[in-house]
């Protein structure tokens, strides 16, 4: 059964947080919080652990389409091709309710799909995910977690999300009642900056 694990979004607990790292390291699931959607995330390094969530998620791993929780920019050339534009909207929208998808380099683990040409990039407005990564030394995946109810598409009850994958994770992290609307995902591939799927952030603010 997974621990159910209360930290608080701002100055979350060091002690909690370098154990929920340690569980990552070891090929663990975690279930947190971030400045939108709960997120279901595993060390992006741990090929078992990304092939669990590709399982639990019922997506074949070729077809997955993660994107990486990074503590801040500074991770992001390791992973992926920026342009000048691209960094300075960046450097404005971040941390905040945004997925900026850029061109992979040759750095992204062959087990999250050798072939992609792209990743999703998240800098959440939360420090229970960002100082999370902090601990762990590098990008965590994330995948939002669904709900079954026809109406709300996000679970936000952090009690509920435990309830439900109590046998399928390691860690619930609760962080407070989670939003329902997801991230503004922007195409950062060419400056043209295009809106994939309007979420909760404004991205005309930071143009």
């Amino acid at each position: 059964m997974a621990e159910f694990i209360k930290l608080y979004p701002r100055n979350p607990d060091l002690k909690r947080l370098r154990h929920v790292a340690e569980v990552l390291r070891n090929g663990g699931l975690v279930i947190y919080p971030t400045d939108t959607v709960y997120g279901l995330g595993c060390d992006i390094h741990n090929a078992r652990a990304v092939e669990r969530v590709t399982r639990l998620k019922g997506i074949r791993p070729q077809k997955a389409e993660f994107s990486f929780i990074c503590f801040d920019l500074s991770h992001i050339s390791d992973y992926a091709k920026v342009s000048n534009s691209a960094f300075k909207l960046m450097k404005k929208a971040l941390p905040g309710p945004f997925t900026f998808v850029l061109e992979t380099n040759n750095r992204v683990p062959k087990s999250l799909n050798a072939n992609r040409k792209t990743i999703g990039i998240r800098v959440p407005d939360n420090d229970i995910p960002r100082h999370l990564v902090q601990e762990l030394g590098n990008p965590i995946i994330t995948t939002s977690i669904r709900d079954d109810d026809d109406i709300i598409e996000y679970s936000t009850d952090p009690e509920l999300i435990f309830e439900k994958f109590q046998n399928l994770v390691d860690v619930v992290i609760d962080g407070g009642y989670g939003q329902n609307i997801p991230s503004t995902i922007v195409d950062a591939t060419t400056d043209d900056f295009v809106i994939i799927r309007q979420g909760l952030g404004d991205l005309e603010a930071y143009l």
